[in-house]
């Protein structure tokens, strides 16, 4: 009944609180900065009686690491991304860092990816404390920077430094209270295409870059790739998201340039991606091209028969199952460390990036409920 009596404690007024702290501080990235919500990190956890320590890899890419009763077999962790996307101000209806709450909700950049997945968790251990339950693992907050451009600065130089350690991990991202398993990768590419200039008035004397780009882009937009589809995922896919080339109407196009996302499967290395890829264009036609590589991030998965995805489930309230067709810094923990890792979070990624992005009160509520339930039981989850 511990966990009844914790979720029994969870406090509304205080998780939109905790959300609208994170939010109010602008940590956007592009350009990338997390030195302004570092301070009221370090305050809300020190509240908890967390040891508190900061990583910092690169100026001003800061990192807080905390822990809440060290020495505690076992280790749960939680993962969460302290950067934010930008917002264009004109497009919100209030400025993205004043969060506000409207008919249930609360508005602001990071509110639902994912300050809002952190306040809930921080908030499930409010809620045990105020309940008087002893939570019986060590529990571990790395809330990280970087993650919205690829986690360098982030989850993965913490990897790196070997500051990762852990027997099951959540990481609270937008998941519409879900337990995601299954997440896609992702392969980004520029494509260039060179032709032959020559006047427009005689186009078939030069090679239009243009019209190859075209018959490469035919090639390669909502492409089957022959790969079978995931039970969770769907099957991979292609977009070509960008297309740039030609000087001026009256030349033939000596250039065009293509900016390609193909999202993976997990287990596709970018080798395999890549080759998939020039496949396809290979077929279409005899083109001049070349191929450069501008990010690319592993699917991963855990085995949704997995100890610990049940006991998430429960702590849930039964919450189902399911995949998310983009990447999260799971990744890491899953391909690197190999620890059980489950996404688990309020809010929902149709909302993420846009503006008046927004995270439902409820909801919020209904995370922290589900994080206090997991802390209160939580003690291990050997197959």
């Amino acid at each position: 009944m511990t966990g009844a009596a914790a979720m029994a404690r969870v406090n509304a007024d205080r998780v939109v609180r905790l959300a609208s702290e994170m939010i109010g501080c602008d940590t956007r990235n592009p350009p990338g900065g997390e030195r302004p919500v570092v301070g009221p990190l370090q305050e809300m956890l020190g509240a908890l009686g967390a040891e508190v320590e900061i990583v910092e890899p690169e100026a001003g890419r800061p990192s807080v690491l905390a822990t809440i009763g060290a020495g505690k077999v076992p280790t749960l962790m939680i993962n969460g991304h302290i950067d934010v996307v930008p917002a264009v101000e004109s497009e919100w209806s209030s400025p993205p860092f004043r969060p506000e709450v409207r008919n249930g909700r609360l508005y602001g950049r990071g509110a639902c990816d994912m300050k809002g997945g952190i306040a809930a968790a921080l908030e499930g251990v409010w809620a045990c404390r105020d309940a008087g339950v002893d939570i019986p693992a060590t529990l571990v907050f790395h809330l990280v920077a970087d993650e919205e451009t690829g986690g360098r600065f982030g989850t993965e130089a913490l990897l790196n430094a070997g500051l990762i350690r852990a027997d099951a991990a959540v990481v609270p991202e937008p998941s519409e209270l879900q337990v995601c398993v299954a997440e896609r990768g992702a392969l980004l590419v520029e494509v260039v295409v060179r032709g032959r200039a020559a006047h427009g008035s005689e186009p078939a004397v030069g090679r239009s870059a243009v019209a190859d780009a075209a018959r490469i882009t035919s090639a390669l937009h909502l492409a089957d790739f022959g790969v079978a589809a995931h039970p969770l995922l769907g099957s991979p896919t292609c977009n070509v998201g960008t297309i740039h080339g030609g000087t001026s109407a009256n030349i033939v196009a000596s250039e065009c340039r293509l900016r390609v996302d193909r999202r993976l499967l997990p287990g596709q290395t970018q080798t395999e991606a890549l080759s998939s890829l020039r496949d396809l264009i290979d077929g279409a036609g005899e083109f001049d091209y070349s191929v450069e590589v501008l990010a690319f991030v592993e699917g991963s998965e855990l085995d949704v028969g997995h100890p610990f995805v049940a006991q998430v489930q429960r702590a849930a309230g039964g919450a189902p199952v399911r995949g998310l067709s983009l990447g999260t810094d799971a990744r890491f923990l899953r391909n690197q460390l190999r620890i059980p890792t489950v996404v688990y979070g309020p809010g929902s990624m149709s909302v993420a990036h846009a503006a008046d992005e927004y995270v439902e009160v409820d909801d919020l509520v209904s995370a922290a409920k589900a994080f206090a339930a997991l802390y209160a039981s939580f003690t291990g989850c050997r197959q």
